[in-house]
């Protein structure tokens, strides 16, 4: 389908396109279009058309379409953000990277190892920046930690937590019977997994214990839609872990993690949306954040503004970002934990984690 022209741009800014305008895509659209200087959103891809071209006019972007093909075609675009649903992802990447495009894609970027596999030969085949949507690592506190763990300030790791509660319950979603089956794991503690991963590099996961279940919505536990989760990691440095989710944090959206050492001890994230407190008769109360886009903006802002830095860099010279980006090994490894997880669930024992020698052996990072 041809594109429905909207505006004209300025010349000379990194140029972004947007693959999937739905609800994390519209705030990356909004990134992209307003948020960040010498950045430009040229153009939307969405088979729902209606709403893409009324995002399209409010932001003044200036092609939409509803044919990713298109933009993947436009000689004006240097990168896309790629926000599709989950399914897509693996066969977007490859046919961005193989029309030159570099690649931001919300995670997972995909579904199954072999999937991901083949993206990521078409990303080193092609030469193009692969950056996946993991933006605990652009979250302030949590890039505190790192530095903290990575200066040696709590010594070797011994014990690490994360924890995802969303508060959205499940039964009030409408369609949720339509959600994907297993997203607890491919969507949600996927976060959790490259954010321990990270915590911890320098080890792999080895093995994945798991107890899950539907207790928000138990209708849909057979489908595999499960809304309560705890995974216990073993890494090759002896260090155990344990991610935690759930879908009905009702107080409001909760993200925490935690790194305990021989030396001592980090903590990231905060239950309150601001340090202000309020004291009364009924005792303490604080904001709490309710969405993720309320408590990740600065982190989601900010690692489109790294990938379009790595974009800028690439295309014009000059130096290039600090190297935080996840890219191919880093999704590969949290997927392998996703996988194995599935696997747990279905067997009821400790499943051991694909892939792990050879991310102990270091492969590229696209």
């Amino acid at each position: 389908m041809a594109y429905v022209p909207r505006s004209t741009e300025p010349a000379n800014p990194v140029r972004l396109a947007l693959i999937g305008s739905g609800w994390i895509g519209a705030f990356h659209a909004e990134t992209a279009a307003a948020r960040l200087g010498g950045v430009q959103l040229v153009a939307i891809a969405d088979p729902a058309l209606a709403p893409a071209v009324e995002r399209a006019e409010r932001l003044g972007v200036a092609k939409v379409t509803a044919d990713p093909a298109d933009v993947l075609a436009d000689p004006e675009v240097d990168g896309v953000l790629i926000a599709a649903p989950a399914r897509f992802h693996a066969s977007l990447i490859s046919a961005a990277a193989a029309a030159g495009k570099h690649v931001f894609c919300e995670k997972p970027a995909a579904t199954s190892l072999a999937e991901l596999d083949g993206a990521l030969g078409a990303v080193r085949e092609a030469g193009v920046e692969l950056q996946i949507g993991f933006n605990r690592r652009f979250a302030a506190d949590f890039a505190a930690a790192k530095r903290a763990v990575d200066a040696g300030s709590v010594g070797e790791p011994r014990l690490l937590r994360s924890v995802t509660r969303d508060p959205g319950r499940t039964d009030t979603i409408p369609g949720a019977e339509r959600i994907p089956p297993w997203t607890i794991f491919l969507e949600t503690l996927i976060h959790d997994f490259d954010t321990l991963n990270w915590f911890n590099q320098g080890a792999v996961a080895e093995q994945v214990q798991v107890m899950a279940d539907a207790l928000v919505e138990p209708s849909l536990r057979d489908s595999g839609f499960l809304d309560t989760a705890v995974v216990t990691i073993r890494y090759s440095n002896g260090a155990i872990a344990v991610a935690e989710a759930s879908f009905s944090a009702l107080y409001g959206y909760d993200v925490r993690g935690e790194v305990f050492g021989s030396a001592g001890m980090v903590q990231a994230g905060s239950l309150r949306a601001t340090a202000a407190g309020s004291y009364t008769a009924a005792g303490f109360s604080s904001e709490t954040p309710r969405l993720n886009v309320e408590l990740f903006a600065d982190a989601y802002t900010a690692e489109i503004a790294h990938f379009a830095a790595m974009i800028r860099s690439r295309r014009d010279g000059g130096p290039a970002p600090a190297p935080l980006a996840p890219g191919g090994t880093d999704t590969r490894a949290a997927l392998a934990m996703a996988l194995a997880c599935i696997e747990a669930v279905k067997t009821g024992a400790a499943v051991q984690v694909a892939g792990t020698r050879a991310a102990a052996a270091g492969e590229g990072n696209r």
